[in-house]
């Protein structure tokens, strides 16, 4: 029987809004060598059985996206609107382009009113005085609640709560992927059961109002009870090696690049 082909979730960037290094910081986790203390702006490729698509835009998609060498990217899917989630959209213009096709953009309505307004020339009229490159191929394709078929995978929306935003996670198969998030409620639970792998932001070790804490993070992983469970979205408090040794053994830190198999 052949074997069935391996779908991939690379974590593009897994640093926190400012990123890490943070621009001007002189602390250790800034100024470390160690590459997986160096975290781009939160991001995912997901490689499914018929394409690429990524999970947000960060401001370095572009880098993301070299480093990762990808030659085609077919769609984009979007947990919230926060600028270090959606302010690298015109970095999938090119592929728009090369395939000569659009990009469908998978989102909520506030997060299309968001991209709308800050992309305004994305979605104008196409000026006849333009040079075709100059304007993105995109379309919208609004999700909710219930589960969607993306390049041969099944994609699950979560309803999460990042401060007081409404915020979507994602799962796919056994792995789920949660950024950006402070509060689980009572509906999502279910959907977070039998997990072979769950990435959860965290931010840091002190509590904070719109995002879990390491403590915070732990304890929702006690709960859900994945095989293993990876922590994203990271603050430069928190040092790579040094935080590991103190996680609970199927907990760590995720860093750029980190490949999950599913």
């Amino acid at each position: 029987m052949a074997e069935q082909p391996t779908n991939n979730l690379v974590l593009t960037g897994t640093g926190t809004s400012v990123g890490v290094p943070v621009a001007g910081c002189r602390c250790e986790v800034c100024e470390s060598e160690d590459p997986r203390n160096h975290r781009l702006r939160t991001g995912v490729l997901v490689r499914a059985p018929l394409g690429n698509f990524v999970i947000d835009a960060s401001p370095e998609l572009r880098l993301q996206l070299v480093r990762e060498k990808v030659t085609v990217l077919q769609a984009a899917v979007f947990t919230h609107s926060h600028a270090d989630h959606i302010y690298g959209l015109d970095d999938l213009r090119i592929f728009g382009h090369r395939q000569d096709q659009d990009i469908p953009l998978y989102c909520e309505e506030a997060v299309e009113e968001q991209l709308r307004n800050a992309f305004h020339y994305a979605f104008a009229p196409p000026d006849p005085n333009n040079h075709r490159f100059a304007i993105p191929r995109f379309r919208f394709e609004r999700i909710g609640m219930s589960p969607f078929e993306l390049l041969g995978l099944r994609v699950q929306p979560i309803r999460l709560i990042h401060g007081r935003l409404p915020v979507l996670g994602f799962r796919m198969d056994d792995v789920a992927f949660c950024t950006d998030v402070s509060e689980i409620p009572d509906e999502s639970w279910d959907l977070l059961s039998g997990l072979d792998t769950l990435v959860l932001g965290a931010l840091r070790e002190e509590p904070h109002a719109t995002h879990f804490s390491v403590p915070q993070a732990l304890e929702v992983i006690e709960r859900v009870q994945p095989r293993r469970a990876y922590l994203t979205h990271i603050g430069h408090s928190l040092e790579y090696s040094a935080t590991n040794a103190r996680l609970p053994e199927n907990v760590e830190l995720a860093y750029d690049g980190l490949v999950i198999s599913f």
